[in-house]
Parts: C-alpha cells; sequence; structure tokens
C-alpha cells in the first residue's frame, strides 16, 4: 500500500467500518498495542519514518506537535472529570500555543459555554467538536482526521469539513478517514479506497466518484443515499483470516479465474477486471 499526503491537499481514505483505516492511523503515530507487528515505511518530511521512531520522538516531537489526531469516538478519549476547557488548555498549554480556548473551539463550531461542561455534558457532536480544536492545539502540519463528522448532523458536518478544507488552502496536509463519500467528496482534492487492509484504488477524488474503477469502488459509491442506496453484497473478511488473491473476489460479480492471484495496483486500480465506463460502474 503506497499513498502520500501532502501540504496543501486533502486525502479522504474511505472503505467500510473493519477495512483497517483507523489501525493505519494509530500505526503512524506509534498508538497500537504492544503486541502490535508493524510493517513498511512511513516517512514525515521526506526524513523520519513514524514505523521505526523511537517512543520518546514520537511523543516529544511528533504527536500534536507535527501531526494531530481526531480520534474517532472522542467521548472516550477525553478525560471524564475534568472540562472541555481544562483539557484544551492543557493542550495548549503542553504545546506551547499562544492561542485561545475559545477562539479554537469556535471555529469547529463550539460554544465557549460548553467548553465549561464535563464530557459526560457534552453529546456527541459537541464531544465532537472539542477533539478536533484538541487536535489543532498545537498547529500541526498534518492532521489526521478519524471518523471527524462521527454523531454530527448534516449541517454540522458540512462546518465541519470546511473548516478541514480551509486548513489545507492555509498549506496543512490532512488525511480524513471516512465512510461518508459524500463529505469525502466535499473536502478531498484525492481519495484512496482500501478493502480488508489494502488500498484497492486512488486517484483524485472526482474520478473515483464519478468514474470507478474498483468494483468494490463503484458499489460504495452506488450504495450513498443520492444514488442507488444498495448496500455491497456480502461481509467483507476477517483482517486476521483473508483469503488468498483478491480479498474481494467473494462479494464481486466480475470476478473470474484471475482472481485467485493478489493484482498489483497499476493505473491507480488494483484489480484484473477493472471497470471501463461510468454507466458500468453505477450499474455495478
Amino acid at each position: 500500500m503506497t499513498f502520500s499526503v501532502r501540504p496543501g491537499r486533502c486525502l479522504a481514505l474511505v472503505g467500510e467500518s473493519g477495512c483497517g483505516k483507523s489501525v493505519l492511523a494509530h500505526a503512524l503515530l506509534g498508538l497500537l498495542p504492544a503486541n502490535a507487528r508493524v510493517s513498511g515505511r512511513a516517512v514525515l518530511d521526506g526524513s523520519l519514518d513514524l514505523l521505526s521512531a523511537t517512543p520518546a520522538v514520537l511523543s516529544g516531537r511528533v504527536r500534536g506537535r507535527e501531526i494531530g489526531l481526531i480520534s474517532q469516538s472522542p467521548a472516550t478519549h477525553l478525560t471524564p472529570v475534568r472540562t472541555a476547557r481544562a483539557q484544551l488548555r492543557e493542550a495548549l498549554g503542553e504545546l506551547g500555543s499562544t492561542r485561545s480556548a475559545d477562539e479554537l473551539a469556535e471555529r469547529f463550531g463550539l460554544a465557549p459555554r460548553d467548553l465549561d461542561r464535563y464530557p459526560h455534558e457534552l453529546s456527541g457532536g459537541m464531544a465532537q467538536r472539542a477533539a478536533n480544536a484538541i487536535a489543532l492545539a498545537g498547529d500541526p502540519g498534518l492532521l489526521i482526521a478519524d471518523e471527524p463528522t462521527s454523531g454530527l448532523d448534516r449541517p454540522l458536518v458540512e462546518r465541519t469539513m470546511a473548516v478541514l478544507r480551509e486548513l489545507c488552502e492555509e498549506g496543512r496536509a490532512v488525511l480524513v478517514i471516512t465512510h461518508d463519500l459524500r463529505a469525502a467528496a466535499q473536502v478531498a482534492d484525492d481519495i484512496a479506497v482500501m478493502y480488508a487492509g489494502r488500498l484497492v484504488e486512488a486517484g483524485p477524488a472526482a474520478e473515483i466518484l464519478e468514474r470507478p474503477r474498483h468494483p468494490y469502488t463503484a458499489g460504495l459509491v452506488a450504495a450513498q443515499p443520492d444514488r442507488e442506496f444498495v448496500a455491497v453484497p456480502g461481509m467483507p473478511p476477517e483482517l486476521t483470516a483473508l483469503p488468498p488473491g483478491c480479498a474481494f473476489a467473494r462479494r464481486c460479480r466480475h470476478a473470474g479465474a484471475a482472481c485467485a492471484t493478489q493484482p498489483a495496483m497499476a493505473a491507480g486500480v488494483s484489480c484484473h477486471h477493472p471497470l471501463r465506463d461510468a454507466g458500468h460502474a453505477r450499474r455495478s
């Protein structure tokens, strides 16, 4: 799996729940359990390999300072006995920022009075917005947003995506992990599609959404409410027991004998039978 996130651009990593998107985000920051096995390279600013960096380097230099993380299910990541304001101020102080808590919270649509509440007093959407603000406390150059719109209604989804887009325009790199293709379309320059821990398609957002070439991507697009609103049939495999060859073959109407071997990534798609036209893709 190879992809890059560049300053001033947003990459959306999309796929069904359980495909490994959040695991990837946590691997980049060294947040996986101690018994996890990680391989490959993840190079920050052309020099630091995050996957081989020591815990001291990750905690002292990278987390919060060079890379900000908006975690999935933020309510479980907030300290329950301290107000949102106290936690945001602590992050600002630890990271040496002079920005005010109110200013940062308001950018994500959180009223200053809400900062004085404890996590259990916040709605899911409020907790998400507080987590978004904390992730920006250190003014990182790269922001990883893991399901940043979880628990938000549509207007707040659009506002959150607009803020992430603004961060790109300011020169930051943004990696958005989401299963919401509508949100991805609003913010992403590029989209990478993950299935069963592997990248199956990648390219400019408009091309991926309008002319998907991998049958799985076409299924995700067709499942959207403004399209056919039909789920991709079948269930994804367990990541610890992947079948040989193409992991999507058992769910794919286009699968053939060649799919018994793992397809290579070529021209932005990893598939033995890539779809050729947009109309065909939408019907698949």
